[in-house]
This record gives C-alpha cells, structure tokens and sequence, in this order.
C-alpha cells in the first residue's frame, strides 16, 4: 500500500493539468456563448430591418389615405415601401398583411403593416431543430388635409382673432376662420346667434351652441392670408372734396385718386377707379347717400375707416371694382387678384388702427373688407345685410345687439388656406 499511497500523495499535488480540466469543463459553456450571440445579434439584424421595412410601409399607406386622389393605391404604396426596405432579409421575409382599423374612436382611420420572416439559425436550430422567426408590426393614423373658405376671417396669429358678443346675430353660412393658433382664437358668447356652416382656426374656438359641434375645426395647420404678398394698388392723383350747390341740393361728384382724408357731407357719388386715403378718415357717416359702382379704397399712413349710417336718410351703395375695371391701368396684368377687393388696407399703416361699421338696413356694402393691420369693430347699432360681403381683418369685434348678414356662396369666399395633412405612428 505505501507505494500507492505515495503515487496518491504526488497526484495530490500536481497541478500541471488544471487548466486542461477547468477547459474542459468550460467548453461547453464558451461554445454555447458564442454561438447564442452569434444568433442574436443575426436575429436583431433580422428584427430591425423588419420593422424598419412595416414602419416605412404603414407611413406610406397613411399618407396616401391622407389624400383623396391617391387613396385607392395605398396598399400598393405600403407594398412598395415595404419591397424598398428589405435588403438582408429579403429571401425570407413574408408579404406583409395591410389592413385599416379604427384608432382613438375613428373609423378606418389607420393604416396597420403585419409580417415575419422564418429562417434557421446556426446555433439554436442545432439545439431546437427549428427555424427562428421574428416579426413586427406597425400602425400609422392620418388625418386628411382640407381647404378653408370664409367670409369672416380675422388674421391675428395669437391671441383672440374674432369676438362675437353679446346679443349680436350673424348670418353667414360662408363661414368663419382665424389664423391665431392660441386657446380662444374665436370667441362666440352664449347669448350670441351665429348661423354658419364653417369655423376653422389654428387655435381653439370658445362656444356653447351644441349645433357649433359638426362644424368647428380646431388646430387647423395650414390656415394662411391669401392676399399677404399683394401690395395695395395706388393713384398719386391729388384730389379734394368738396360739395356743390346749397341745402338739400348739394352734392359731390369724386374721381378716383388720392384724398387726404375724405368724409362726406353731401349727397356723394363716386366714379369707377382707386382712391388712396393718405391719412385721415373715410368717413362716410353722414346722412346722405353715397354711391359707387366699381371702387376701391386704398387706406394708408395711418387712415381709419367709419363705415354704415347715423339714420335712414345715410345710404350707401359700394359695390369694388371687377377685372375689367383694371383695363388700361398699371394694374390691369394683376386684375384678378385686386377685383373684388372694396377696401384695401396698408399692412404699414402705422400701427393697428381701429375702424368702425355700423351700418343700416339702407345700406348696401359688396366686396371684400381687408384691414390686415386693423381692428374691426361691428357695434351694436349695425344692421347690415348684403348679396356677399367679405371682412378679413386683424381683429373682428362684434358686439351686442349688432346684425350681420352676407350671402355669399363658401365656393366663392376668400380662401383661408389649406390644413395640412397629418400623419404619426402610433404603433
């Protein structure tokens, strides 16, 4: 036995085969690692370039769906963005599912992109003797973009754009819109009546009349000032005002050109063309008639403007100039874009300035009202109907009491831009 003890004793402390044991041992281990992160990192690859490939897919079918000229093709457009963004896992991946479906309480009003792609894996397919899959899903909402007209637009880009109070009435089934993108951008009080078929703003719109609820858009990206490029037309033509003949008899006969400041006192009847007022007011207030066919007011250097009658005996009858109107004037190449425009206000005009409207039922106003630096109150006194009037202004103020009635078909109203279609992945 001593000799085997011995042989014990020595194998005891030799350590020369340790490490081959401890390799050994661990082998499996180092080969298993290797081989699970081999197979991983090749399923990641395979993951991301798959979902890469739905989100890509989902975006397209939304954004086809968002416009109504191309929303038949948007499985073809999600089918072709998908085929564009599978490179590794081409040979493998499966065609993709693409369905609609509601999302947060609308209908069909999301696009969703399903697929897979199957293959075997090195190590886990020798473990498992099955093929990995791996798959990945999106989903896209889209709201479709729409065009705004209006008749009453005011042009502020914050705060209050539009305030109708107290027991005002307003027919206007051209609709209304402001471009300020705050809380509040129009205001409509409780006890005010407001007949449209339109409200479109940036911002939010304050009402409770429940029959607001189908026609207000919120949030509208995209409402715009369609005449903010066109500058104002000019007549350095110097003119002055100025009444003929005694009492009742006495009247004005104006030409078109440049008046510092012009308020009526007479009977006052106004040939066709342009008159700049260069400060001052436009006051045509008085009790008197005033007549003009075929007209625009040019407001600068800080003009204001005083519209509608004290009494019945103050009658006004404006009506702007058409295209033909601009035949033979410097202006004639851009006539379609000033036709209809019945006052045009500077956008420099020193500072906002305030204009009023009072108006009465003798009065008869056409055309477009523009004050792009100005605030417009209507007050409670007003009582205007027309064929189609139109205001855009900075602010438009109307308060108690004040009635305003234009009937202008909305296909034929100022454009108040285009909202612009959205798109998000929300899966």
């Amino acid at each position: 036995m001593t000799p085997f003890r011995g042989f014990i004793a020595r194998l005891k402390d030799c350590t020369s085969g340790n490490a081959m044991l401890i390799m050994a041992a661990g082998m499996p281990a180092l080969i298993g690692g290797a081989g699970f992160a081999v197979d991983t990192a090749q399923w990641y690859m395979w993951k991301r370039e798959l979902q890469y490939a739905v989100d890509q897919a989902a975006y397209s079918g939304a954004w086809a769906l968002s416009n109504p000229d191309s929303e038949d093709t948007y499985t073809l457009r999600a089918q072709q963005e998908f085929d564009g963004n599978v490179s590794i896992i081409r040979d493998f991946a499966s065609d993709p599912s693409i369905s609609l479906a509601d999302y947060a309480g609308g209908n069909d009003n999301s696009v969703v992109v399903i697929a897979s792609a199957t293959r075997r894996l090195p190590f886990s397919s020798f473990l498992t003797g099955e093929s990995a899959t791996v798959r990945a899903r999106a989903q896209a909402t889209f709201e479709a973009g729409a065009s705004y007209n209006a008749c009453l637009i005011s042009l502020r880009e914050d705060g209050t754009g539009t305030d109708i109070g107290g027991n005002a009435t307003i027919r206007a089934q051209c609709g209304l819109a402001a471009l300020s993108c705050d809380d509040d951008a129009i205001v409509i009080d409780g006890s005010a009546d407001v007949d449209t078929d339109s409200i479109a703003t940036c911002g939010t719109v304050n009402s409770t009349d429940p029959e607001h609820e189908d026609i207000i858009a919120e949030n509208v990206r995209g409402l715009q000032d369609q005449y903010a490029s066109l500058v104002p037309p000019t007549n350095d033509t110097p003119r002055t005002y100025r009444c003929t003949g005694r009492g009742q008899n006495q009247q004005a006969s104006l030409l078109p050109g440049t008046y510092r400041g012009l308020v009526v006192s007479c009977n006052t009847t106004l040939a066709s063309g342009i008159y700049v007022i260069d400060g001052g007011v436009l006051d045509l207030t008085h009790n008197s008639t005033v007549t003009g066919t075929g007209v625009m007011f040019v407001l600068k250097n800080g003009a204001t403007v005083k519209l509608g009658g004290m009494g019945n005996a103050n009658a006004i009858n404006l009506t702007p100039m058409t295209a033909a109107n601009f035949s033979g004037t410097p202006y004639a190449a851009q006539a379609n874009d000033y036709a209809g425009i019945l006052i045009f206000e500077d956008r420099e005009n020193n500072a906002t300035q305030s204009h009023i409207f009072n108006g009465n039922s003798n009065s008869l106003i056409e055309g477009l009202i523009y004050l792009p630096d100005g605030d417009l109150r209507i007050n409670g006194t007003a009582n205007v109907a027309a064929q189609c009037l139109q205001i855009s202004a900075y602010t438009i103020d109307i308060l108690g009491g004040a009635f305003l009635e234009t009937l202008c078909p909305i296909e034929d109203t100022t454009s108040a831009g285009t909202a612009v279609a959205r798109v998000r992945l929300v899966a």
